[in-house]
This record gives structure tokens, C-alpha cells and sequence, in this order.
């Protein structure tokens, strides 16, 4: 490793690759521009926590969009390839497409994406695409409607997530990926339901284990349904065999349908850990930025960008926070130390997905 962390070249092929303490590029930002959410996903923002008078961030306390431009554009500069728009719900942030047309007019970037539960799709997706978002991915834990309010806290439909799925194709911006997340005794028996419903539609099917990410979820290691027992659902009455990664630190392991009629995709955090390969940051809805979806906290960039500091400085403390990241979270969940106590990880709806 050079100097810094700094070797070979960047991204964007510009600058010298930043790579972290186990040589981990910095490839990925994921923004998060609200704290807000329509649903009160229980494995994020529970609805009896998240109640109408609980108190969110106050505007004055989240990133202007010329804040988050400036630090997008600097990850851009460390080697940053992919921006990914999450929240909260980032479809609640008003004026989103103005952010969008920011972010996709930086050079260097190669892929600008959002993250969504795809009720306020229809209504937004030609402007997003026209401001030049390229893709979107929607979650969807089933097509059953008392299942579906279970998990989304009592809120929305599953004709309305179709429906948002629906409007971002039309408006360009499929394949559309759509994430489930799994839990036991919640979800586990429509996996080959979904898998039916979107196999030959060109959009891509992921099924996530249940994390436990944030404090809020009461997660247990029995709720995990194993991404092999997942597989194993689906190719019983859908056959699979695995596909090549699309790229190097691919999250999700990609399965095709043997009939050619699509694919699917794993991700197994839980017990298949793939920290070794991650390249994501995160940006807070206040301007923290965190390298570890499991972290503790973040390296605050608020104050700096609001009291003035240049660009070198800033782009200092964000590569100088990279190449001290030592984060493998869920190495070490699966090895003797087990989980880190809840209390101790920030919450999920703060920093996405």
C-alpha cells in the first residue's frame, strides 16, 4: 500500500486509488437525503417507535443539496464510480430531481442509482430520469397485502409498489431491481411467489437476509432464513445455476433461471460475510460520513462544509477517514465475539440501505 493508502490509479482514472487499512477501494457513496419515511418498515423505522409525534431531524439540521454536490464531487475526485440516492424515503425530499441533474453532471461518475419503496414512483419517475438518474431499486417483501402491511408497518399496498416498478420502466430507468428482505415466520413462504411474478420481466429479484442493522429491529439469529435455504426454495420449482459477478465486490451473488427467463440475486450478509470486498461509504441525512453500514457513528462533515473549509481540507478528512477504516462488522458477527450489542450501531433509516 502507498503513502496515505493512495496506489495505482482511482475510479475514475484521474487520481491515485484510495484504499482503506485491508486495501479496500473507496468505489461506492450511498447519500441519504432525509431521515423521513412514509412506512414504518419494522425491520427499520417500526411504526411504535416511529409515531406521529416522533420528532425527526429538523431542516436546518440535514445537508443542503449544494452541501451534498460539494462531497459527492469530491468522492468523485477519490475514486468514487457509483452515486446512490437512499434516505429515509428519498422520494419525500422535495425537489429531488434538482439534486439528480447535480449529481449526474459531475464528470467521472459512471452510475447514479436510487433506492426506494416505490409508492411515489409514478409521480416522479419521468422527471428523476430526465434529470438523468439511471436506475432505481424498489423493495418489496411480498405481494400479499396482510404480509406486505405487516412488514411495511400498516403502510401502502403491493399494487402501489408494482404500480411505482411500472412507472420507472416506462420512464427508462429498468431493469429495475427489486430487494426483499427475509425474515422467518414473516416472509420465508413467498419467495417463489415473487421469484413467479417477475421472472421474464427484465427486472432483477434479490433476496436479502434479515440484518441487524441499527438498534431498532430486535433482530435474533433465528429470524435469518440463510441465503442457501433461500436458493434452495427457488430452484426446487424454478431451476437456477449461478452466473459470473458483474464486477469485483459485487454484493449479491447472481443466479440465472435455467430457462433464460432472467435472474436473481443473493445477498448474504449474515452468513456469508463479503466485507472484504466492500467499497461503499455513506453520507448521512446530516452530513456525517460513515464507512460501515454497522458503524458506531460517523466522521461529521457538516460543520466543516458550512464553516468554510476549502476543498483540499474537506477532501483530506474524507480520504483521511477512508484510509483509517478497518470496518469487517460481519466477519465478526459470524466469528466468536458475536453481534455488537444493540445501542452500539447507527440506525439504518439515518444512513439507508
Amino acid at each position: 500500500m502507498g503513502l496515505l493508502g493512495l496506489t495505482g490509479q482511482g475510479g475514475n482514472g484521474a487520481e491515485p486509488e484510495l484504499l482503506d487499512t485491508r486495501d479496500r477501494p473507496l468505489r461506492d457513496l450511498r447519500i441519504s437525503v432525509t431521515d423521513r419515511c412514509n412506512f414504518r418498515c419494522a425491520y427499520c423505522m417500526p411504526a411504535e417507535v416511529f409515531g406521529e409525534g416522533y420528532r425527526f431531524l429538523p431542516r436546518k439540521d440535514i445537508l443542503r443539496f449544494e452541501e451534498v454536490l460539494r462531497v459527492a464531487r469530491l468522492a468523485v475526485s477519490l475514486g468514487v464510480t457509483k452515486l446512490r440516492i437512499t434516505g429515509g424515503e428519498p422520494l419525500v425530499r422535495a425537489n429531488l430531481s434538482e439534486l439528480v441533474a447535480g449529481l449526474a453532471a459531475i464528470p467521472g461518475l459512471q452510475d447514479l442509482a436510487l433506492t426506494t419503496n416505490g409508492v411515489l414512483l409514478p409521480d416522479q419517475a419521468g422527471a428523476l430520469a430526465e434529470a438523468g438518474l439511471q436506475r432505481v431499486t424498489v423493495s418489496l417483501d411480498s405481494l400479499r397485502p396482510e404480509v406486505f402491511k405487516r412488514t411495511s408497518g400498516g403502510r401502502g399496498e403491493p399494487g402501489q409498489v408494482l404500480a411505482g416498478i411500472a412507472a420507472a420502466e416506462d420512464a427508462g430507468l429498468g431493469p429495475v431491481k427489486i430487494n426483499c428482505v427475509v425474515q422467518r415466520d414473516v416472509n420465508q413462504d413467498d419467495l417463489v411467489a415473487l421469484a413467479r411474478h417477475f421472472r421474464g420481466s427484465g427486472h432483477i429479484l434479490r433476496f436479502i437476509e434479515f440484518m441487524d442493522v441499527g438498534t431498532m429491529n430486535a433482530w435474533k439469529l433465528d429470524q435469518v432464513v440463510p441465503a442457501r435455504e433461500i436458493l434452495e426454495r427457488i430452484d426446487a420449482v424454478l431451476p437456477l445455476e449461478p452466473v459470473d459477478p458483474n464486477y469485483d465486490g459485487e454484493v449479491a451473488r447472481r443466479y440465472r433461471y435455467r430457462d433464460g427467463s432472467g435472474e436473481i440475486g443473493l445477498i448474504a450478509s449474515v452468513t456469508e460475510p463479503f466485507c472484504g470486498g466492500c467499497s461503499r461509504a455513506r453520507l448521512s441525512a446530516e452530513g456525517e460520513f460513515v464507512t460501515c453500514l454497522f458503524s458506531r457513528g460517523g466522521r461529521d462533515l457538516k460543520a466543516p462544509l458550512r464553516s468554510g473549509v476549502s476543498d483540499t481540507t474537506l477532501s483530506q478528512m474524507i480520504a483521511g477517514t477512508w484510509t483509517k477504516r478497518e470496518d469487517r462488522y460481519s466477519e465478526e458477527r459470524s466469528g466468536k465475539a458475536g453481534p455488537r450489542k444493540a445501542g452500539e450501531r447507527i440506525e439504518m433509516y439515518r444512513i439507508g440501505g
